[in-house]
């Protein structure tokens, strides 16, 4: 809740001008990132989804108001998802994907959640489509904090698939789903805004 307002600071510049089109979000917990900034952005049709149906109807209450925000679907990013996301979609031909977002995912799962969200971003947007990623993360290999150092270890020890992840390994995915990093955006509370473009 309390990050929705930097996000959308960073994001909506980027997505003002650009044509109509679909965001997905990845891991949207409540829904509160779309229903945010869905009144901010009236041309891009919002589609929360989340690894499982548990908070559906939450974000459905949190979404109702938004006629441009679609119904949640599940979707676990570490898998293949990206083919049959697309026509699950049912994108018109007027449309495309704008847009992929995740905040504050990839250090609390599994690196191949990571590695499949770029990874099928790569394969759904539209050339010039934009990926963005918020979180806290490393910078070549070092925290930019003692306290997220800190963090870090308490999440490794909560599951040892869990932690910070490196933005230069993350922008490194990202070339390889020809991806390029367009911007590091330093966000509060030691966190990043990583923005790729197609």
């Amino acid at each position: 809740e309390r990050n929705k307002e930097p996000v959308a600071a960073v994001m909506t510049p980027y997505l003002e001008g650009v044509a109509a089109g679909v965001l997905l979000e990845f891991a949207c917990g409540t829904g509160q990132h779309a229903a945010h900034m869905a009144p901010l952005l009236p041309h891009i049709s919002f589609q929360p989804t989340d690894l499982d149906d548990s908070s559906h109807d939450t974000i459905k209450h949190y979404c109702a108001p938004h006629a441009n925000i679609r119904p949640p679907l599940c979707v676990d990013a570490s898998t293949d998802w990206a083919p049959g996301l697309k026509q699950q979609l049912e994108i018109p031909a007027s449309s495309s994907v704008a847009a992929v977002m995740v905040v504050n995912m990839t250090h609390i799962s599994p690196y191949a959640a990571t590695q499949g969200l770029v990874e099928g971003a790569g394969a759904v947007l539209r050339k010039g489509g934009l990926l963005f990623i918020y979180g806290p993360f490393k910078r070549h290999g070092a925290h930019t904090s003692e306290g997220n150092a800190t963090f870090d270890l308490s999440l490794q020890g909560r599951n040892p698939e869990w932690g910070y992840r490196d933005v230069e390994a993350v922008a490194e995915l990202a070339v390889e789903a020809g991806l390029t990093m367009e911007e590091v955006h330093e966000m509060p509370a030691n966190n990043f805004m990583l923005v790729f473009k197609k």
